[in-house]
């Protein structure tokens, strides 16, 4: 199985990679189920593309940002639709400002993929949108992968 971790990064403390590292290695480890993390990809695409200041370019070079980030979008949209079986997803605060969270959640969701989701919010604040298109909700990481050994390890074959 290949999952895809949505959650805040434009915003986020560390581009939310501590914990799609910790959860990467728990997946791993526990279900043997193998990881894209968009905060790994975005550093392969940065190197690749030579845009370690790209984070600049949204206020001295427009089109050139636009441009990188585009890339970055339509390998994202690529990844959840074609090359992944589930997603799980951070929902927090850090995700409110942005736009491809809840575009990855969408996406997994007209995907027919199940889309796991750990809120953080208050639940008045979470949107009707992302609910409808979350297979579970989860308050925190524990729930989340309790759930997932129960489903995926239940599913294995002897």
């Amino acid at each position: 199985m290949r999952v895809y971790l949505s959650g805040a990064m434009e915003f986020a403390e560390d581009e939310g990679a501590n914990w799609r590292k910790d959860l990467s290695n728990w997946l791993d480890n526990n279900l043997g189920h193998k990881v894209f993390d968009p905060v790994v990809n975005s550093k392969k695409l940065i190197k690749e593309d030579g845009a370690e200041n790209y984070r600049i370019w949204k206020e001295t070079n427009l089109n050139k940002y636009i441009n990188f980030i585009r890339k970055c979008v339509d390998e994202d949209i690529s990844i959840v639709r074609n090359h992944t079986d589930y997603l799980i997803c951070l929902w927090d605060k850090n995700v409110l400002k942005g736009a491809g969270t809840h575009s990855e959640v969408t996406i997994a969701y007209d995907s027919k993929k199940p889309v796991y989701l750990i809120n953080n919010l208050p639940k008045k604040d979470l949107s009707g949108w992302i609910m409808a298109c979350s297979t579970e909700i989860f308050n925190n990481f524990d729930e989340l992968k309790n759930f997932l050994i129960k489903k995926y390890k239940s599913n294995e074959s002897p």
